[in-house]
């Protein structure tokens, strides 16, 4: 696993570049994606940058090594967390995962993520399986917005800080949507290997939702 890990490291990769805010998962996946985009380290119309919504049901999916955990292991109970996968045309490792809130290095193989963040192989109660709805980066842009209630109290105050800049309004005039993103059931899943879940990802507002993010992946190479 470690030479895994080390063959996509790069060197002079500067993590601070990307905008980071403890908590606002989503808005910083927002922004990594942007900035892959102006760096040219990426490019969205490309169809190579995806963000990946992981949530369930009951808003409680165990991930590991992230930065928050108080655990030696990084295991953290999250109500919902987003990532970004990015498709590479060369090299040895075609999905890259950037996770700005992992302790693991940045980014990492596709594979990697998984086996370390996720645990498939680590047995959990079925209420605890994460699900996850994918999307592309340009349709994400078009439609996605967050004013920030969900990170108020029911006085009006904030859980956590917010960022210090202005909350994401969507391409298309919308205010705040997040909720819509967040919501993800079981029975929205796709079958693995359904020909319509590629349109899916590629057109739809809200992506599509699947409970395996390795197994979507390979069929999409």
């Amino acid at each position: 696993m470690a030479s895994t890990t080390s063959t996509v490291e790069s060197s002079d990769l500067d993590v601070s570049q990307f905008r980071h805010t403890p908590f606002y998962c989503e808005e910083n996946v927002y922004f990594l994606c942007k900035k892959l985009c102006t760096n040219r380290m990426g490019d969205a119309r490309e169809a190579d940058l995806f963000v990946v919504f992981i949530s369930n049901e009951k808003k409680q999916i165990p991930l590991w090594h992230q930065k928050t955990s108080k655990r030696a292991d990084g295991l953290v109970l999250w109500d919902y967390h987003v990532i970004c996968v990015q498709r590479k045309k060369e090299g040895e490792f075609p999905f890259l995962v950037w996770d700005l809130d992992s302790t693991l290095p940045l980014p990492l193989p596709l594979g990697s993520y998984v086996s370390q963040a996720i645990r498939p192989s680590f047995q959990i109660s079925p209420e605890f399986q994460r699900l996850f709805r994918i999307i592309h980066a340009p349709i994400l842009f078009r439609h996605f917005a967050s004013d920030r209630r969900h990170m108020k109290d029911s006085n009006g105050n904030w859980m956590a800080k917010p960022p210090d800049y202005e909350a994401i309004v969507a391409e298309d005039g919308t205010i705040h949507n997040l909720n819509e993103y967040m919501e993800i059931k079981a029975a929205n899943v796709y079958p693995n290997n359904n020909i319509d879940v590629k349109d899916a990802i590629f057109s739809w507002k809200l992506g599509a939702v699947v409970n395996d993010l390795e197994e979507f992946f390979s069929h999409i190479l």
